[in-house]
Protein backbone atom coordinates (compact mmCIF):
# COMPACT_ATOMS: atom_id res chain seq x y z
CA UNK A 1 0.00 0.00 0.00
CA UNK A 2 1.36 2.85 -0.99
CA UNK A 3 -0.70 5.34 1.24
CA UNK A 4 0.59 4.44 5.23
CA UNK A 5 -2.49 3.80 7.85
CA UNK A 6 -1.75 7.51 9.45
CA UNK A 7 -2.25 8.88 5.78
CA UNK A 8 -5.71 7.26 5.94
CA UNK A 9 -6.42 8.13 9.52
CA UNK A 10 -5.87 12.41 8.40
CA UNK A 11 -7.39 11.18 4.96
CA UNK A 12 -10.72 10.36 7.00
CA UNK A 13 -10.03 13.23 9.43
CA UNK A 14 -10.06 15.91 6.72
CA UNK A 15 -13.19 14.55 5.44
CA UNK A 16 -11.98 11.49 2.90
CA UNK A 17 -14.76 8.63 2.19
CA UNK A 18 -12.83 5.99 1.56
CA UNK A 19 -13.15 2.06 0.74
CA UNK A 20 -10.89 -0.12 2.70
CA UNK A 21 -9.95 -3.93 2.70
CA UNK A 22 -10.35 -5.52 6.53
CA UNK A 23 -8.48 -8.04 5.69
CA UNK A 24 -5.18 -5.59 5.28
CA UNK A 25 -6.03 -3.08 8.23
CA UNK A 26 -6.21 -4.30 11.91
CA UNK A 27 -9.02 -3.35 13.72
CA UNK A 28 -7.60 -1.42 16.24
CA UNK A 29 -6.67 0.73 12.69
CA UNK A 30 -10.26 0.80 11.68
CA UNK A 31 -11.61 2.05 14.85
CA UNK A 32 -9.28 5.19 14.87
CA UNK A 33 -10.01 5.72 11.51
CA UNK A 34 -13.63 5.35 11.35
CA UNK A 35 -13.98 7.95 14.71
CA UNK A 36 -11.79 10.43 12.68
CA UNK A 37 -13.93 9.79 9.59
CA UNK A 38 -17.29 10.13 11.97
CA UNK A 39 -16.39 13.39 12.81
CA UNK A 40 -16.81 14.98 9.18
CA UNK A 41 -19.37 12.72 7.72
CA UNK A 42 -16.93 10.84 5.45
CA UNK A 43 -18.00 7.58 4.05
CA UNK A 44 -16.05 4.66 4.92
CA UNK A 45 -16.83 1.22 2.93
CA UNK A 46 -15.38 -1.71 4.52
CA UNK A 47 -14.75 -4.71 2.07
CA UNK A 48 -14.00 -8.50 3.84
CA UNK A 49 -15.85 -6.88 6.80
CA UNK A 50 -16.56 -10.87 7.80
CA UNK A 51 -12.56 -10.92 9.09
CA UNK A 52 -13.28 -8.86 12.43
CA UNK A 53 -14.83 -10.66 15.42
CA UNK A 54 -18.45 -9.22 16.14
CA UNK A 55 -17.04 -7.64 19.28
CA UNK A 56 -14.84 -5.38 17.02
CA UNK A 57 -17.16 -5.09 14.28
CA UNK A 58 -19.75 -3.63 16.84
CA UNK A 59 -16.46 -1.49 18.60
CA UNK A 60 -16.30 -0.18 15.36
CA UNK A 61 -19.88 0.79 14.04
CA UNK A 62 -20.50 2.73 17.56
CA UNK A 63 -17.64 4.78 16.89
CA UNK A 64 -18.61 5.68 13.54
CA UNK A 65 -21.80 6.60 13.79
CA UNK A 66 -23.45 5.80 10.27
CA UNK A 67 -20.32 6.61 8.51
CA UNK A 68 -19.59 3.29 8.13
CA UNK A 69 -20.75 0.31 5.62
CA UNK A 70 -19.42 -3.39 6.20
CA UNK A 71 -19.44 -5.62 3.30
CA UNK A 72 -20.30 -8.76 4.15
CA UNK A 73 -20.85 -10.18 0.69
CA UNK A 74 -18.82 -13.53 0.90
CA UNK A 75 -21.07 -14.44 3.92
Amino acid sequence: MNVSINDLKAIASRGGGMVLDAAKISAEDLKVIVLRASGTKAQIFLKNANVISPDDLKAIASRAEGCVVFDFYDV
